[in-house]
């Protein structure tokens, strides 16, 4: 739990990844398109990812992966990324860190 608070509130917005994970590909680009860049970590890629994943799991995310945190707060996972981006509310909670605007 340590360590993904760690990693989660390093960055402003953080993205918890697999590398052959699809989705969390498109919520990279949608953040690049958005004008954000966020930090990705690739679980699969870590010696502890088995641990992230299961605390990913534990804070309530559906699907360890993609697991999205803006400002150190857990935003959720592809759906609630998407329902928050359809509804309006995504840009508003991104516009802080658009390295555009």
């Amino acid at each position: 739990m340590d360590k993904l608070m760690r990693l989660a509130s390093g960055k402003d917005v953080v993205v918890f990844s697999k590398s052959s994970c699809c989705l969390c590909y498109a919520i990279t680009i949608l953040f690049q398109e958005l004008g954000v860049t966020s930090t990705v970590h690739e679980i699969d890629q870590d010696p502890e990812g088995r641990e992230i994943e299961k605390t990913l799991m534990r804070l309530g995310c559906n699907a360890p992966v993609p697991a999205i945190f803006v400002g150190g707060r857990l935003v959720g996972s592809t759906n609630e990324v998407m329902s928050l981006h359809l509804s309006g509310g995504l840009i508003p909670m991104l516009k802080p860190y658009q390295t555009w605007c």
